[in-house]
């Protein structure tokens, strides 16, 4: 088609248009994204961008060749709670159902590393979480499940080094070799200080135990992924798509520099770094939020940190649908939620996903809402044909020229946070958390003047009481769990624990010794999360905020 004729129908088009304005106005003055992207009204050619090939550099089409022609996504369903023995049996049910990864919610305790029977755990125990207390609950969760089989996301962060340790035991006494241990441990300490919140030591020890762990994996557990850079939480906590991916990669940045820092060859554990992000409704956004942050991190370990392995390029990541999306009201409305999310997720290239369930507004999912969030994917891989071709919206007009919006959106982020000194000391200013709260704020804003629209929560509501089936904790677990930890107390080898400890606490005074396999030998003695984490709280001390 020549330019003339387009030309001519570009202005025919325009001329259409307002006419059509004059006798139906459009809906708003304004469309934007989530991250006020402003919304054109139509996308053409005039935007189309070079895309380069799935597999290649810079892999703004996917990180493999064939995509899920090959395989799909690893179906990594979240899930965890009250007991280890409760928690086995759902996993257990999730992998009679298909699921192909297991992923672990912990409580908070754990998280923050308090024993079950620890004052500061009073009222918490298997929550929100499994409740892990030693190698004991460990062997417990994952009895039956053949750990060279069976890949296991950890969703655990300021003690990840210790949960790491008592799952690599549990896999020695499965007889399994340390390098066919596959899996993650989340293990981001920055975005806890960001928007979370369950960190204990200050920034600069967690930092060390951090780069242990890159340290000790490479040479040792080689195909475990020593962290899950997450954006996840720092969009629940109210931030947009732009700054989701900023934040995220900005964390990421430091977590190299610091391993860097410590005398690592980038080459030797940028493979294995790994992300996980959120996916909200704008879909949209979504699918383009994750082309950019494929292209940006790529660049960024290219022609920063001059990596040489393609590997250390690639952004890998997992999806998590937006359990912040979901509402209270009209609770199956969030099965259509998590499709939309899911959707974007495939669509965006994702590497493997977990799909909220419906009922987790309200509470824990119950076993047929899991069964259900679990079906959503397998549909979409096995019936809808997204996954039949590489990159789907590849070359759309409008996916195009977000992708690239976002991009530069993003990179404007990076360069204030590299002006403010890095992610870390952005972290211990604040910058990020202003930046999230501001944004929460607008949502809120938004939401109560009616100018967003949440379906059944302020438009389209029903007057109707919720009275769903929903799975509660048995309180009296926590006392079974306390019970359970001064067994294991009384019949351990006190040497040993003692012995085991007293080494540890000496190489944490030291700057330079690796942590892991301390850690590791206490955990063999049975020696609790509490007991770990409390000589480096001793010899740390805790981090309070700004």
């Amino acid at each position: 088609m020549t330019n003339n004729k387009v030309n001519k129908q570009e202005n025919d088009w325009k001329q259409s248009v307002d006419s059509t304005i004059k006798r139906f106005p459009e809906r708003k003055d304004l469309f934007t994204t989530s991250s006020d992207i402003e919304v054109d009204r139509l996308y053409t050619s005039k935007n189309e961008a070079d895309l380069g090939y799935p597999g290649q550099y810079p892999y703004t089409r996917g990180i493999q060749p064939t995509m899920y022609r090959s395989r799909f996504w690893t179906m990594r369903q979240y899930a965890g709670f009250g007991s280890a023995t409760g928690t086995n049996e759902r996993f257990r049910y999730l992998l009679e159902q298909g699921q192909t990864g297991l992923s672990v919610a912990f409580d908070l305790p754990t998280q923050i590393g308090y024993d079950s029977d620890d004052i500061m755990a009073e009222g918490e125990v298997g929550k929100v979480g499994v409740a892990i207390d030693s190698l004991k609950d460990m062997e417990i969760l994952l009895n039956q499940i053949p750990l060279n089989k069976v890949s296991t996301s950890m969703t655990i962060n300021a003690s990840a080094s210790v949960l790491l340790c008592m799952y690599i035991a549990v896999g020695e006494k499965q007889g399994v070799p340390l390098d066919e241990l596959t899996g993650t441990i989340q293990n981001d300490i920055l975005k806890e200080y960001i928007s979370r919140g369950t960190y204990i030591y200050p920034p600069k020890p967690s930092m060390r135990l951090i780069t242990d762990i890159f340290e000790y994996c490479q040479k040792n557990v080689p195909k475990f992924n020593t962290i899950s850079i997450s954006g996840y939480h720092i969009r629940e906590a109210g931030s947009n798509a732009v700054q989701e991916a900023a934040f995220t990669i900005a964390n990421g940045m430091a977590y190299v520099d610091a391993a860097i820092d410590s005398g690592l060859d980038i080459d030797s554990f940028a493979p294995r770094l790994a992300f996980f992000f959120n996916a909200h409704n704008n879909f949209f956004e979504e699918v383009a939020k994750f082309r950019a942050a494929r292209r940006i991190w790529a660049k960024i370990m290219k022609e920063k940190y001059e990596a040489k392995d393609p590997k250390s390029w690639k952004l890998r990541f997992h999806t998590q649908t937006g359990g912040s999306t979901l509402t209270a009201q009209q609770p199956d409305n969030n099965i259509t939620r998590v499709t939309l999310q899911a959707l974007a997720s495939v669509m965006g290239g994702t590497q493997s996903l977990h799909t909220n369930s419906r009922d987790e507004a309200l509470s824990l999912p119950t076993e047929d809402s899991a069964r259900i969030a679990l079906r959503t994917q397998q549909i979409i891989a096995n019936e809808s044909g997204v996954a039949d071709t590489i990159d789907p919206l590849g070359g759309s007009y409008y996916v195009e020229e977000l992708t690239d919006r976002i991009e530069v959106e993003v990179n404007k982020y990076l360069d204030r946070i590299n002006e403010i000194g890095g992610a870390v000391q952005a972290v211990e200013e604040g910058f990020m958390q202003r930046e999230i709260h501001q944004n929460a704020y607008e949502i809120q804003k938004r939401i109560e003047k009616n100018e967003e629209i949440i379906v059944g929560l302020n438009e389209f509501k029903l007057d109707e009481e919720i009275n769903p089936d929903l799975l509660k904790v048995d309180p009296s677990l926590e006392q079974a769990q306390i019970t359970s930890i001064q067994k294991i107390r009384s019949n351990r080898n006190k040497t040993d624990v003692t012995l085991a400890l007293e080494a540890f606490r000496e190489a944490v005074k030291t700057s330079d010794t690796n942590l892991i396999p301390y850690i590791l030998d206490a955990v063999r003695a049975y020696a609790t999360i509490g007991e770990i984490c409390n000589v480096m709280r001793d010899e740390f001390g805790e981090y309070t905020g700004i």
